[in-house]
């Protein structure tokens, strides 16, 4: 590890984060004058609104959809470009979820260091103990990312539906 500013950089080693340990960056851990400035920068203000409304956010029940093309130890691992999901319960350890997405222009580095790099359950959970959000759904899911979409619709769709029978009323879509 090299350090950059008070926190290490990866340098293609282990990592030295720990379970329960978060790589996130926080303005607490940056110098004082540095996270006096990132926290005085103004949001930009957007010319429209998002059409959906729903409850406040600390009343809000969370689930997670990845692309990464995550399954359960046990389960069939997605092939090439399966349109279908794979679910995904919340208790899940990080030991007992793989990734099936292969390519050579996707590096797991990250997900293995790391699982909430591309699954933030963990973050999740932390929103939901400290009442940032409401709760967290008892299932996530993930799609393999690299399916033309059109095929991928009518398992969307059945998706959204046991997302609302769920109760969910955000989503987490983490880019991979």
């Amino acid at each position: 590890m090299r350090r950059h500013g008070t926190r290490p950089v990866p340098t293609g080693r282990r990592s030295t984060i720990k379970r329960g340990e978060s790589a996130v960056t926080r303005l607490s851990d940056l110098p004082p004058d540095q996270a006096k400035r990132l926290a005085e920068l103004e949001c930009p203000d957007f010319k429209s609104r998002p059409w959906a409304t729903g409850p406040a956010l600390t009343q809000r029940r969370v689930a997670i959809v990845s692309s990464a093309g995550l399954v359960m130890r046990g389960e069939n691992p997605f092939r090439g470009r399966d349109p279908d999901y794979r679910a995904i319960p919340s208790t899940v350890a990080a030991s007992d979820l793989l990734c099936s997405h292969i390519s050579i222009n996707f590096d797991r580095t990250g997900f293995q260091e790391d699982w909430n790099v591309i699954f933030p359950l963990d973050r999740v959970n932390e929103l939901a103990a400290e009442g940032t959000i409401g709760s967290a759904a008892a299932m996530h899911y993930s799609f393999m990312g690299a399916t033309d979409p059109v095929q991928m619709e009518p398992y969307a769709r059945e998706l959204a539906g046991r997302l609302k029978a769920d109760g969910v009323d955000a989503v987490i879509l983490p880019p991979v």
